[in-house]
């Protein structure tokens, strides 16, 4: 177990300032949600550097990264145009209520060649559910910039974990490059990481009462 951390609501409040409202269905508990930070996996978080912490007002999660880069090029190796990082999260709800993944807040820094393309997709899913959110957002080439996300579940989609069960909530991100058209002398990537090297990953919660 990486670490254990609580919050009142994952998030309730955007980056870009929306109303706490517009993300979830009735009013967040009182009482805490404590999360246990299962695991931490992938080609894109190796050897634990996606690092966990909680907000100073214990309402948001925040992921950071120090080596998630996806790319191509005459330096790259043949599976580096693909890097995820899956997190499995124990999520204790307070009595009375469930929750589902209304979105989440994603940046980074993309460099693509002309012709180049690449994209992010997250995936949400409960343990043992069938049912997964996926979004996926695409980039093409010329780009050499930050870019920013905010994945937003519609309400008709949102998948509510089961009153009174407990399962774990994975949340897999992943980021693709390929050289398309571009020169294959020429280096593409995508990082989900800011220029100074931290990436606050916001997670937004829907509440709803059992």
């Amino acid at each position: 177990m990486l670490s254990t951390i609580t919050a009142g609501a994952l998030l309730i409040s955007t980056l870009g300032g929306t109303p706490a409202a517009a993300w979830h269905g009735a009013p967040p508990p009182l009482d805490k949600m404590v999360i246990d930070v299962v695991t931490a996996n992938g080609s894109g978080c190796p050897d634990k550097t996606a690092k966990v912490t909680v907000s100073p007002d214990n309402t948001a999660f925040t992921v950071t990264y120090s080596d998630f880069v996806a790319q191509v090029g005459p330096d790259a190796t043949p599976t580096d145009f693909r890097k995820n990082c899956q997190l499995a999260l124990d999520v204790h709800v307070p009595q009375g209520y469930t929750y589902a993944v209304a979105g989440a807040d994603y940046r980074g820094f993309g460099h693509l060649e002309t012709g180049a393309t690449g994209s992010e997709t997250a995936f949400y899913y409960f343990q043992g559910e069938t049912h997964t959110t996926r979004i996926k957002h695409d980039f093409r080439g010329w780009m050499d910039t930050d870019w920013q996300h905010t994945d937003r579940v519609e309400v008709s989609s949102l998948s509510y974990l089961p009153c009174g069960e407990q399962r774990y909530l994975n949340v897999n991100t992943e980021l693709r490059v390929s050289a398309g058209t571009s020169s294959r002398k020429t280096t593409s990537f995508l990082t989900m990481d800011s220029s100074d090297a931290s990436l606050d990953t916001v997670y937004h919660v829907a509440w709803l009462k059992c």
